[in-house]
């Protein structure tokens, strides 16, 4: 243990935000930095447990006590190396998982639990500062050629392990950035893009090739991709979004958040000076209370709208980890994340326990409004409640509700009809065997097209399950570490 008395003499302590009113004027990052006495108190409130639960509330099997030690004794080279063992992107994850493994820290029990992702963080970000993260070249080469599909958390990571496996490894993104929903889908305010392209440089120099703007099933063809290379790994993720379907749905204005978050990127990577679909002046209405939800109120926010409304069909969650999800599970908590802060401070408003049932338009067919109504909770199947409609302002919406599976027209279909047995799950996801490979012979799958939406540090622990599977697959062995099998279910 660290420090024996540390969990005892100091309280859970995160970096401050930066001033509301200061913050939504630029498009960094919201915290500020956090002196190293105050971090080195909390990796000592780590009590290096006989039974870490945070091992079993992180996909990746993270070495938190391992690391906290290091940082509490100033041996910040070793918590790197330590960090790096379970986890390819500690940066990614340091800023955008919700952090299933605090849930599960045993001083959560009856005290705040240890201030895990930002030890994290802190640790990576020195790393890089320190010149620590460099290259791991592989000391041979196999000979052997394997393609990734999609360069999201889980292709960046398979990608990255079966490179340093000795393997040749293309990876192939249809935008024109590598990153996926870590480029065009997370905003600048809460992981700017230096820390992808960083990375992404470390991986280039190591071996892996990128091609951008590459549409697999549309521009090569499944046949060609499975002839051309010894192993294929499917990572393009969840991106067929739940849409609502009620009137007013085709009026001018109404977006889906994919649609939306990745233009504003745009704008920060210099494509746009403004964006396409800009919120400045607007009423905005944003329909998901999810993590996604936030991101439009953030970046809606900083493009300068004139109201901000968030909607969620639940009830609002609890202050404090109800008596039905103890620990160690992931509970469903009220949070106050910084866009939520902003739109606090703003005068908007988020009202839980309504629906919409319809989106009203002016003469041009541009959306002007949104009529809602109150429901009573999901144990009553959302229920309108008489008496309780009503209109509110609406110029831009953004439809936050998630996602429903991958895409399967082109490349997953085409893989379909020529593979041996079925391809999809019953929830529509590819399925894949215990060795994460499909019925089509050679070809895997990792992160959210095989597990349907999820979490960053899954798609990472996939990724890297993925890899060891394909390399056993390639040469008969492998030394690559197995992180998870795919029948694995998250505590979150």
């Amino acid at each position: 243990m660290a420090d024996p008395k540390g969990f005892l003499t100091h309280g859970r302590e995160l970096p401050a935000r930066r001033p509301v009113d200061v913050r939504i004027r630029d498009w960094k990052e919201v915290y500020q930095d956090f002196p190293r006495p105050a971090l080195t108190k909390q990796a000592s409130r780590c009590m290096d447990c006989g039974i870490p639960f945070c091992h079993n509330g992180c996909p990746l099997g993270n070495l938190i006590p391992e690391w906290n030690d290091l940082v509490y004794r100033d041996d910040w080279r070793e918590a790197v190396e330590r960090l790096h063992a379970t986890n390819n992107f500690p940066e990614f994850t340091g800023r955008l998982c919700p952090a299933p493994c605090e849930a599960a820290c045993v001083l959560g029990i009856n005290s705040d639990p240890v201030a895990i992702k930002r030890v994290e963080v802190e640790i990576i970000d020195r790393a890089f500062d320190e010149g620590w993260v460099t290259p791991q070249i592989p000391a041979a080469k196999t000979g052997r050629k394997v393609a990734v599909v999609g360069s999201g958390p889980a292709g960046l990571a398979a990608a990255q392990q079966l490179t340093r496996a000795g393997h040749d490894v293309v990876v192939f993104e249809r935008a024109d950035r590598v990153g996926g929903l870590l480029r065009y889908g997370i905003p600048e305010f809460k992981m700017e893009k230096r820390h992808i392209d960083r990375r992404l440089a470390q991986m280039r120099a190591e071996g892996t090739e990128f091609r951008t703007g590459v549409n697999v099933g549309v521009d090569v063809t499944a046949a060609q991709l499975r002839e051309k290379f010894d192993a294929v790994v499917l990572a393009g993720g969840a991106t067929l979004w739940r849409d609502l379907p009620v009137a007013g749905r085709d009026l001018k204005g109404v977006h889906q958040a994919m649609e939306y978050l990745p233009l504003a990127n745009k704008v920060q990577e210099g494509d746009h000076t403004t964006s396409p679909i800009d919120a400045k002046g607007k009423h905005v209405v944003v329909i998901g209370g999810g993590d996604t939800g936030a991101d439009c109120i953030g970046t809606a926010i900083r493009q300068g709208a004139a109201s901000v409304t968030q909607l969620e069909i639940m009830p609002r969650p609890p202050a404090e980890r109800p008596g039905s999800q103890p620990w160690p599970t992931f509970p469903i908590l009220f949070k106050m994340e910084s866009a939520h802060e902003e739109l606090a401070d703003g005068g908007g408003d988020r009202v839980y326990a309504v629906s919409t049932t319809e989106f009203v338009g002016d003469a041009d067919g541009n959306v002007r409004a949104l009529r809602l109504v109150e429901v009573e909770g999901p144990a009553n199947g959302f229920k309108p409640i008489p008496g309780t409609e009503r209109e509110i302002p609406a110029d831009l919406v953004t439809l936050s509700m998630g996602f429903v599976g991958p895409e399967k027209a082109g490349l997953l279909q085409d893989l379909a009809d020529s593979a041996d047995g079925e391809f999809f799950d019953a929830r529509g996801n590819v399925a894949r065997d215990k060795g994460y490979m499909t019925s089509a012979e050679g070809v895997f799958v990792a992160g959210d097209m095989g597990r349907g939406q999820s979490l960053i540090v899954w798609a990472i622990a996939e990724g890297r399950s993925a890899a060891a599977a394909v390399d056993r697959y390639l040469t008969g062995q492998t030394a690559l570490p197995v992180a998870i099998p795919p029948t694995a279910r998250p505590l979150v």
